[in-house]
């Protein structure tokens, strides 16, 4: 009996790179509340309190923050973690690095504050540390009744959207994984066929937006005959058969080299039962 596992590439960058990303983040700033605060608020959800300063980076340049996933339900962002004592070292001296030296790299700087680091006053790690397990015990009072005032359905929205986050993220790299194995790619359909071959023919005008363009092309292929349409269709039945040779071909090599989770279910022995995709429909059932 063939047994399906599923392989999930991952890859780990070293300490310089993870540093690097925390440099990269965007720095951490107290932000207004969403919403202006009431006497009789029959809203659950929390207002956003001062907050600590947060685990961001402590790069200067500005970045649009995206969403987190309480504001796509919703809801105000949650009360962040503060900045450990090296990082707020780094924040505290990157601005006079950059200032000795506006051409040094990040990997630089984050290699240069380590080393610095390593040989910092012992005072001052002292205040570091004090200023972190202030802010620690704010973010752990404000993070307590962040989550206390989230109703059932709203963690149930967050969990959800978590899990979808995950199962974007498999198919991703299920995706590079079957590009990285060279399987067959798939030929184009009759209509992508007349699609490009309009392009060619009927390029789009300086004037009309490639919407426009394509709707009207959409149209003309609905206007052709079938005997019109039966070129297109042809080439696309002749390289649709080579590509099924092909994949065919390329499923038992990839079977034989143990890379089963990129060969289609229909095509597996015993294949695996679908994942069962919970929804908060399913749960309210």
């Amino acid at each position: 009996m063939m047994i399906y596992t599923t392989t999930l590439m991952s890859s780990r960058g070293g300490l310089i790179g993870s540093l690097i990303n925390k440099v990269r983040q965007v720095v951490a700033k107290d932000r207004p509340p969403s919403a202006p605060s009431r006497a009789n608020d029959t809203d659950h959800r929390p207002l956003t309190p001062p907050r600590p300063l947060a685990a961001a980076s402590i790069s200067n340049t500005p970045v649009v923050p995206s969403k987190t996933l309480e504001e796509q339900v919703g809801l105000p962002p949650r009360p962040r973690k503060p900045l450990t004592p090296y990082f707020r070292f780094m924040r505290e001296q990157r601005p006079k690095l950059k200032a000795v030296n506006p051409q040094i790299s990040t990997i630089e700087v984050v290699r240069t504050l380590s080393k610095n680091w390593s040989d910092a006053d012992a005072h001052l790690k002292e205040r570091l540390q004090a200023e972190f397990k202030r802010d620690q015990q704010i973010y752990l009072e404000q993070r307590t009744k962040y989550d206390a005032a989230l109703t059932d359905e709203q963690r149930a929205e967050i969990k959800q959207l978590k899990q979808d986050i995950v199962d974007a993220k498999e198919r991703r790299q299920l995706r590079k994984r079957v590009k990285e194995l060279g399987r067959p790619k798939k030929p184009a359909s009759a209509f992508l066929r007349f699609i490009a071959s309009e392009r060619t023919n009927t390029p789009q005008g300086a004037e009309q937006t490639y919407r426009e363009w394509h709707q009207k092309t959409t149209a003309k292929w609905s206007r052709l005959s079938d005997s019109e349409k039966e070129v297109y269709m042809q080439e696309s039945r002749k390289e649709m058969e080579l590509y099924r040779k092909a994949i065919s071909v390329w499923e038992e090599k990839m079977i034989r080299l143990g890379h089963i989770d990129v060969v289609r279910h229909g095509n597996l022995i015993d294949p695996p039962e679908p994942k069962p995709r919970k929804t908060l429909a399913s749960k309210e059932k």
